[in-house]
């Protein structure tokens, strides 16, 4: 009797799988690769509001064995798109809830949670899985997740390339590409395409703030380093946001600014991105798509030809799948050197502070060496003590630099990416 359950469950998927029709005529799909599935290892990066849509669409096409990371708790503001998640449940690890809620409504699935960040993990850890979907709201952590699949693969082993599934929303807008590491364009490749944020002069913070942003960042980065009231900084905890709040609060207060609030507080020191439930559902169907393709080869899927979809929803529908060309200066799976034009005069400083605001770098703790030479390391503390001196030096008359030098740049962040350049300087 169970089996026979198992088989009605799956009957109409199966219908698609197995049978050509008008958009798989070309299915030829051995029974083989379609059990198979039910072996396949899914890592799911996020159980946020794409996360919880993936982990229900990859339940039920058949996919049974599943890891889910996310190192967040949850909270109220999450359930009018989070759809797994209760009022009961704020305050608890969405990777637990969501792997629980869902092994409870198909049976038959195994969801293991880890309520850590992806960063806590090693290569071992990522290479019993098959296929990586992510359904993340950081850049970082997306450029983290791709160099290490990147370095991962071993070219005479074919088990060390993991596909990476990456999904996206902003509103009415989304994305969804497929990721070959090392034979197709990866994340670093498309950095460009995610605009920096935009960052408020210090001194605008300090003396003139004109919007409740301004009075938020300014508890943030200012009040918080001034003061110290807890020893690090977690974003996720209430008490260090409400901390920053009041803090907001009575800067705004004291300018007569008004609009912040503890939401909009938490917003802007997350850097929280606007979310839709319907365009998250329909970004994470495209992604679920993908991993039912590549798993079972029913459908030719996104990779090597075109790689990239694009959705639009904002003025009627709108979507566009094309091809993004890897480059060859890629610092994750290229390794040219790329031209940097800078003005010769300007200090160390001004060169590391623009590698912030530069979309294809975006870093925010960078250290620089040129000629085998450490112009200037973050860590340890006795090493960034003896190169600061270089900071405020300028680069050709002061440090030697010139023309057609090659500097490295590493940023803490990501400790495996080697950023590369041959300067040109645009005057003398």
């Amino acid at each position: 009797m169970a089996d026979s359950n198992e088989t009605r469950r799956w009957q109409y998927l199966d219908q698609i799988r197995r049978n050509p029709g008008p958009f798989n005529q070309d299915s030829d799909v051995s029974e083989e690769a379609l059990q198979a599935l039910g072996q396949h290892k899914v890592l799911v990066i996020g159980a946020g509001g794409l996360g919880c849509e993936i982990l229900k669409n990859l339940a039920l096409s058949g996919f049974k064995n599943i890891d889910v990371i996310d190192m967040d708790t949850i909270d109220i503001s999450n359930l009018n798109r989070q759809f797994l998640f209760r009022k009961d449940d704020v305050g608890k690890y969405k990777a637990e809830v969501a792997a629980a809620f869902v092994e409870k409504r198909v049976k038959g699935i195994k969801i293991t949670p880890h309520n850590c960040r992806i960063q806590d993990f090693d290569e071992d850890f990522y290479k019993q899985f098959q296929l990586v979907v992510c359904g993340l709201d950081s850049i970082e952590a997306r450029r983290w997740i791709n160099a290490t699949l990147v370095n991962m693969v071993d070219m005479d082993d074919s088990d060390s390339l993991k596909p990476l599934i990456d999904g996206g929303t902003e509103g009415f807008k989304g994305q969804t590409r497929v990721i070959i590491p090392t034979l197709t364009p990866c994340i670093e490749c498309q950095l460009d395409l995610y605009t920096p944020r935009a960052a408020v002069p210090l001194c605008t913070l300090a003396t003139i703030p004109r919007q409740p942003e301004h009075c938020i960042e300014w508890a943030h980065i200012i009040a918080w380093d001034q003061e110290k009231p807890f020893p690090d900084l977690d974003k996720d905890d209430p008490e260090h946001i409400t901390w920053l709040y009041q803090k907001a609060s009575a800067r705004a207060q004291e300018f007569g600014i008004t609009g912040v609030t503890y939401s909009l507080t938490q917003g802007v020191v997350k850097n929280i991105i606007p979310a839709i439930a319907s365009t998250n559902a329909i970004i994470a169907a495209s992604c679920c798509n993908e991993a039912l393709k590549i798993a079972t080869t029913i459908a030719p899927s996104l990779g090597l030809e075109e790689s990239y979809m694009m959705y639009s929803g904002d003025d009627s529908i709108y979507t566009s799948t094309f091809k993004y060309d890897r480059k060859p200066d890629c610092p994750v799976c290229g390794g040219a050197a790329k031209p940097l034009a800078v003005d010769p005069g300007i200090t160390l400083r001004e060169l590391l502070d623009s590698f912030a605001v530069k979309p294809d770098m975006q870093l925010k703790k960078p250290s620089i060496r040129a000629n085998n030479k450490t112009l200037y390391m973050q860590f340890p503390p006795s090493i960034e003590a003896q190169t600061r001196p270089n900071l405020d030096k300028t680069l050709k008359t002061d440090l030697g630099l010139d023309t057609g030098h090659e500097i490295a740049v590493t940023d803490p962040a990501f400790p495996t990416i080697t950023f590369n350049f041959i300067l040109s300087f645009t005057s003398t």
